[in-house]
Order: structure tokens, then C-alpha cells, then sequence
């Protein structure tokens, strides 16, 4: 792991960006001394690790003593896209236009980025936990396809919180029972792009003992800033 910036925060965080190999990442840790438990980032569908809301989040979370980390997994971000995956996405472009069905062109991209994505995701974990500045549990927050398959393939995972928001193919939403940890699922009641009953659908699938449910009226985008404050409580209880 190779540290590209560096800079401090005017919270006491510290922000620094890296590469691993060909994956460009973003670190985020507190101002408190002593390692911090982690928290894995991933943004949603294929945005990049700069996306302002994305950001945010790991800036407050570093704040409340956690160490936070996003990557550009494989066609991600700035990461170069395949021509099957370019075509894909023209597709999707044009059937939500036409208000046609997409479900089976989601399915044709989100699937192989999810199954590209986890090994980098495992990859950056075994580097970032050889950090000295970080240590203790693993969580996991946000895109809910690559969660789903990271909590199924990587014990290191001791919780997480999913938005329901992004698309998951039919091949992880069948491992969502074999996912186990506790879990906070945060769902938008009027997702535009995500129907109601399949996240509700999905959230009854996890095999976990300890699921909540977190659901606020408004669109994609419209998650309220406190459950930021009442994720970092789910970690408080599960990572420290």
C-alpha cells in the first residue's frame, strides 16, 4: 500500500489517499491515539470513492473513532469499464428512458462488478489491517450487492449496514441468507429506481438475528443525515 496525500482535517482526521496495484483508495482515520476498529466503505453501482456523500459519511464516522476506507474496485469510479459493461450501461440508459423493464440489464453488469469487486475489496482489507493505526472489529457500509457477498466470504466481517437503494442481482439476494451479523438496512420508502416490496423482500431473507430496519419517506438520495448518527450508534454497539 502506497500513500499518495495527506492531509489533516479540521476535525483532527486524517485523510490520505492510496494505491494497492492498480486499486486507488481513500483512508480516513481519527485524531485519537491508539489503533481504531475499521469500517469498509463501498459507494453504490459504480460511483467513485470522491462521491461527495460518500465522503461525508466517512469523515463523520472517522470523527466518532473509526478508521474508514473506500476503493475504486474494478470498473469503478475513474476505473476503466469493459466494453460489455459500457454497452450495458447505454442499454439502461436507454430502456429507463423509454420506460421499459431493466431488471435484466442490471443483472448483465451488477452481477460481474460485484463478482470483480469483492477480491480487491478482501485484498485492501488484508493491507489496511497490517496498518498500525488500525485494529480491533471490521464493518461494513454501504452498497448492499457487494456487502452481501463480502459478509458471506470474509469472517473478518463483524457487522454491517446496507443501504437498499442499489440493484442486487438474484445471485445475492439468495446469499442474503447465508448472511449472519447483525445488520442495520436503511430503505427509502419512495426509491424511484429500487421497488418497495423487494427491499422489504430482501430484508427478510437475512439470516441474521439481529437485523433492523431503518425506513424514512423520500427518494434515492433523500436518506436523513441522522441516520448517520444512529449508524455510528449500531457500530458503537458492534465494533468497540
Amino acid at each position: 500500500m502506497h500513500f499518495t496525500s495527506e492531509q489533516r482535517l479540521d476535525d483532527g482526521v486524517l485523510e490520505r489517499e492510496f494505491t494497492l496495484g492498480e486499486i486507488p483508495g481513500a483512508l480516513w482515520t481519527p485524531g485519537s491515539a491508539g489503533p481504531a476498529p475499521l469500517i469498509l466503505m463501498a459507494h453504490n453501482n459504480g460511483l467513485p470513492k470522491a462521491e461527495p456523500r460518500l465522503v461525508a459519511r466517512a469523515r463523520y464516522t472517522a470523527a466518532r473513532g473509526y478508521a474508514v476506507a473506500t476503493i475504486d474496485a474494478a470498473g469503478c469510479g475513474d476505473r476503466p469499464r469493459s466494453p460489455a459493461d459500457e454497452e450495458a450501461r447505454a442499454d439502461l440508459r436507454r430502456a429507463m428512458r423509454a420506460g421499459e423493464p431493466v431488471d435484466e440489464i442490471f443483472e448483465s453488469f451488477i452481477g460481474p462488478l460485484v463478482e470483480n469487486a469483492v477480491p480487491e475489496w478482501r485484498t485492501t482489507l488484508d493491507a489496511l489491517l497490517a496498518l498500525p493505526e488500525i485494529g480491533g472489529r471490521v464493518g461494513y457500509s454501504g452498497w448492499t450487492a457487494v456487502g452481501i457477498r463480502l459478509a458471506v466470504v470474509d469472517p473478518r466481517i463483524a457487522a454491517a449496514g446496507f443501504f437498499a437503494g442499489g440493484y442486487v442481482p438474484l445471485a445475492q439476494r439468495e446469499e442474503a441468507r447465508q448472511v449472519t451479523i447483525p445488520l442495520l438496512f436503511l430503505l427509502q420508502w419512495d426509491d424511484e429506481g429500487n421497488p418497495r416490496q423487494r427491499a422489504l423482500d430482501l430484508f427478510d431473507a437475512f439470516g441474521s438475528k439481529e437485523k433492523t430496519l431503518h425506513a424514512n419517506l423520500g427518494g434515492h438520495t433523500g436518506t436523513p443525515w441522522f441516520e448517520a448518527e444512529d449508524g455510528g450508534r449500531f457500530y458503537d454497539r458492534h465494533l468497540k
